[in-house]
């Protein structure tokens, strides 16, 4: 458990937190120099355990506790229709999680990550953001607080993900708050939407803007998005101030975050998106926060999916990096 105390939501640019250490990255790029391969031949396997090696402190990180959060919540924004399935799917897809019949849970399994599915009050939606802020200031400091208490400080590595009907529509508005453009470069598809219900998205979207845009970008996420979104915040913040790495999900998990990086983008140095959603958004969105993600395998499904799926690449670099001889221990001559 990782506490994080915040008296106020803009107090999160005035945090302590550890920063890159930069003498064990460059120790372990030093190590990817001499081990027996030619020099980047591994590409981005390289990169990323010189980002493991900073974050974690050591030239020679490892992942051997690998921890997978998926937080749930409900919207008030469903009131205007954005979605079509009702919000009783959140429940009982919560349900499934808990039963292990979810795509996250099988992988999970396989990648070797333990999981656990938080649900944040789903019997009280959050106020419709057309009409009011979806939460005060008050609720959403508890959802961070209760994102940040779910972490494992002793954990390698941290999953992030969610469900939450309506939150593809909550998404593009944290995003559209944060990177500006219109409405429609944020909105698409989510569960099913047809191209009437993509356009009423971005009717409801605009107005949510017009409305809370001018907001600071930690008050934007109290008046724009759910306690699942808060919740992904304090999770990565809790993470942060544990030196544990993040792997970010799709469009809906790394829109959840963009108040933080609108506040402050080094509040994410520490994150990785781990694959490039089928949602149209999220091209964007990477771009943005100049972050490339893992994989690009045509996924949309959320629930930390992506994430649990890049978690192998991650620790394949940080096999090949550990387990690998060098050319004087292979007795090999270097170049």
């Amino acid at each position: 458990m990782t506490d994080l105390t915040l008296t106020s939501l803009d107090a999160v640019t005035a945090l302590d937190l550890p920063t890159f250490d930069t003498a064990a990255a460059e120790a372990a790029r030093a190590r990817q120099s001499q081990l027996t391969k030619p020099p980047g031949s591994l590409g981005r396997l390289e990169e990323l355990a010189a980002f493991m090696a900073g974050w974690r402190g050591t030239d020679r990180p490892r992942i051997d506790r690998a921890q997978a959060l998926v937080f749930a919540g409900n919207h008030g924004v469903c009131a205007q229709g954005v979605n079509p399935f009702p919000q009783e799917v959140t429940a009982q897809m919560v349900a499934n999680f808990a039963a292990g019949g979810a795509a996250i849970n099988q992988l999970c399994t396989a990648a070797g990550a333990t999981l656990e599915v938080i649900a944040l009050d789903l019997d009280r939606p959050t106020r419709d953001f057309t009409s009011a802020p979806a939460m005060d200031e008050d609720d959403c400091l508890d959802a961070l607080r209760r994102g940040a208490a779910a972490v494992d400080a002793q954990a390698d590595v941290l999953l992030l993900g969610e469900m939450g009907i309506g939150n593809s529509t909550v998404a593009a508005a944290l995003a559209f708050a944060a990177f500006g453009g219109s409405a429609a470069d944020w909105v698409g598809p989510g569960t099913g939407s047809n191209p009437a219900g993509v356009a009423l998205k971005a009717r409801v979207v605009a107005e949510a803007i017009v409305r809370h845009g001018a907001l600071s970008p930690m008050m934007r996420l109290a008046a724009l998005g759910g306690r699942e979104q808060a919740a992904l915040c304090g999770a990565v913040l809790a993470a942060r101030m544990a030196r544990i790495p993040v792997l970010l999900d799709g469009f809906i998990c790394t829109a959840a975050v963009t108040p933080l990086f609108a506040a402050d983008p080094d509040l994410l140095a520490h994150c990785l998106i781990a694959h490039q959603s089928r949602e149209p958004g999220h091209r964007r969105l990477a771009e943005a926060m100049g972050k490339a993600p893992l994989l690009d395998l045509g996924m949309a499904l959320g629930e930390g999916s992506g994430a649990a799926l890049a978690l192998p690449i991650l620790k394949g670099a940080l096999a090949c990096h550990n387990g690998m001889a060098t050319f004087a221990e292979a007795g090999i001559s270097g170049a």
